[in-house]
């Protein structure tokens, strides 16, 4: 049995998936298995998958389930003690499994590890910017409020954790869940809070920023409304877990979740959405706004621009400022 098992979900990336797997192999930890979920591709994505013929790499294929159904079904299959998950246009540095390895195995309070990541453009270029979160005593009010663990590419979990926050819904004949597939945003932040507020599970991260995240104009993960939808919705279920954390933390997340789309959004070119993003993120919890003024200022007066002058204003100033450094 391999020590860990990382999970591939794929729907239609035939892009990235190679690079992506290519980034997994090249692990300096050797001891592991790559599980590849296809949801049900109509692309070249399966055909890339096996002409690898590397046996690390296992392919599994089902129908279209959603991204939390392909992290479930490649959990189901994995055979590893350490599971880890890396989206399939994301990439990692070669010493990040290494690193998670070393960390789990030295404190075994710890069910979830986790990296800093650096931000990568469509092309794989770095962005100049980083996610370093908090790494030590994270609590569930870290983990609710600033989410350190980042991104879905970012974790490595401990089985037994894993484990201790399954559980079947209704009309689920075929496996557990551990991400819940209602939620086709936020699943992952809705995974790391549940295990933080249901169990004794750690979470812990360390240092370096060993994850490579994709930050693509138009996907998914950029689309503010559907995703702050998706996270009112992990409010209204947890809630009946742990009301009165709720009740306490809720509208200072609710404000700083309205000012992280706010960016979303600007770094989408949409200065009004940022705009009427902000003023929700007010009308929550401005002490929250204010334990940042920097990030809040910077922002509110980039959606000002954006919004006044149009999104072509921000390739105006990268180039303007592109001709400055040359």
């Amino acid at each position: 049995m391999p020590k860990a098992s990382i999970i591939v979900p794929a729907y239609n990336v035939a892009e990235t998936i190679g690079e992506t797997l290519r980034s997994l192999l090249a692990q300096s930890f050797t001891d592991f298995e790559i599980v590849v979920v296809d949801d049900g591709s109509s692309d070249r994505t399966v055909a890339i998958v096996r002409s690898f013929g590397d046996k690390r790499v296992r392919l599994v294929q089902q129908p279209n389930r959603g991204l939390a159904g392909a992290r479930n079904t490649g959990i189901y299959h994995a055979k590893g003690d350490y599971i880890g998950f890396c989206d399939s246009d994301d990439l990692w540095r070669p010493t990040k499994l290494a690193t998670h390895v070393r960390h789990l195995d030295a404190n075994p309070q710890v069910g979830l590890s986790f990296s800093g990541s650096e931000l990568i453009d469509a092309n794989g270029a770095p962005l100049g910017l980083a996610q370093r979160p908090r790494l030590k005593r994270i609590t569930a009010k870290h983990v609710f409020l600033f989410n350190p663990v980042g991104n879905g590419s970012s974790a490595v979990m401990r089985r037994d954790a894993l484990d201790a926050i399954a559980f079947r819904p209704s009309g689920e004949a075929a496996r557990d869940w551990f991400f819940d597939e209602r939620f086709r945003q936020s699943e992952d932040i809705e995974c790391w809070l549940r295990l933080s507020l249901t169990t004794d599970w750690t979470i812990e991260g360390v240092p370096g920023l060993l994850t490579r995240y994709r930050i693509v104009a138009g996907a998914l993960s950029a689309a503010t409304d559907r995703q702050f939808a998706s996270w009112e919705r992990l409010v209204d279920k947890l809630s009946a877990i742990s009301p009165g954390f709720f009740h306490s933390h809720a509208p200072a997340a609710r404000a700083l979740q309205n000012r992280y789309l706010a960016r979303r959004a600007i770094s989408s070119g949409k200065g009004a959405e940022a705009l009427t993003r902000l003023r929700s993120a007010w009308a929550a919890s401005p002490a929250a706004l204010l334990r940042d003024p920097i990030k809040t200022g910077t922002t509110t007066g980039a959606a000002l621009v954006l919004s006044a002058l149009g999104p072509n204003i921000l390739q105006r100033i990268a180039r303007a400022s592109g001709r400055r450094l040359a």
